[in-house]
């Protein structure tokens, strides 16, 4: 009878304990989780950038690119589209977008999300089958922010799907990635491309690297036209229009 008790007792103090902790997490959720998901407005260009970009997918469905135009044609100065993934992914709204940008006269350039643990010549021969220099005006771009089995194997298929577009398009694509995945694992490996890096940490310093020329600040933009959130970018690269420019100056 006593041992009998005491699980009883036992079981009941869990219940409580497991009770408290729930209620923890949801009054942590409430305060503080829910607030890092709320919209973000396009930010000040920071000392070192010169111009605000964006880059969409699928994931934001049908842009009105009538209202960003002319909501936005003053600040955007650049948009990035996803071309492709892996070696049979095509992005459905790509030829859509791509047409508006040109159309509209806008900056812009494809990228490819890059599958860490396939071949990088295939993937890269699947990119340029659906991108070349006559559909963009900026260098292409290689999303890495997967990890492969080993960091050679992402390395190495990185180095292959850079050097195949490269040569093939005459053009030295950018490396899109995570800030914890240049620090620790590509830093120093690719001496003569330029990174875009993604940090949602405002600590300027950490993209002061002469290598980084993008910086995606927030994957939580509000912009006109595009309902739900964005990725923003600042760049150390000047793409705005030249007339702004010379408004700017006068």
């Amino acid at each position: 009878m006593p041992r009998r008790k005491q699980a009883s007792f036992t079981f009941k103090r869990l219940i409580v304990i497991t009770t408290v902790f729930i209620c923890l997490g949801f009054v942590i959720w409430y305060f503080f989780g829910r607030s890092s998901t709320s919209p973000v407005n396009i930010q000040p260009l920071p000392e070192g950038f010169l111009s605000h970009g964006i880059d969409i997918s699928h994931h934001q469905g049908e842009i009105d690119w009538d209202e960003f135009t002319e909501k936005m044609d003053t600040t955007i100065s650049f948009v990035y589209c996803k071309v492709t993934e892996g070696n049979s992914f095509t992005d459905h709204r790509w030829t859509n977008n791509q047409a508006a940008l040109k159309r509209n006269k806008i900056k812009h350039g494809g990228y490819h999300f890059l599958s860490p643990d396939l071949s990088g010549k295939t993937q890269a021969n699947y990119f340029l089958k659906h991108y070349d220099t006559s559909q963009g005006n900026l260098p292409p771009v290689l999303d890495a922010e997967v990890e492969a089995l080993t960091d050679e194997i992402l390395i190495s298929n990185m180095k292959e799907w850079l050097h195949v577009v490269e040569q093939r398009l005459g053009i030295r694509p950018i490396i899109y990635t995570s800030y914890s995945l240049y620090r620790d694992k590509m830093k120093g490996k690719f001496p003569n491309h330029q990174f875009w890096i993604a940090s949602y940490n405002p600590d300027e310093s950490r993209v002061q690297d002469p290598a980084i020329i993008h910086w995606q600040y927030s994957d939580r933009g509000q912009i006109p036209g595009i309902s739900g959130a964005v990725d923003l970018n600042f760049s150390k690269i000047d793409y705005r229009p030249k007339l702004e420019q010379l408004e700017r100056v006068n």
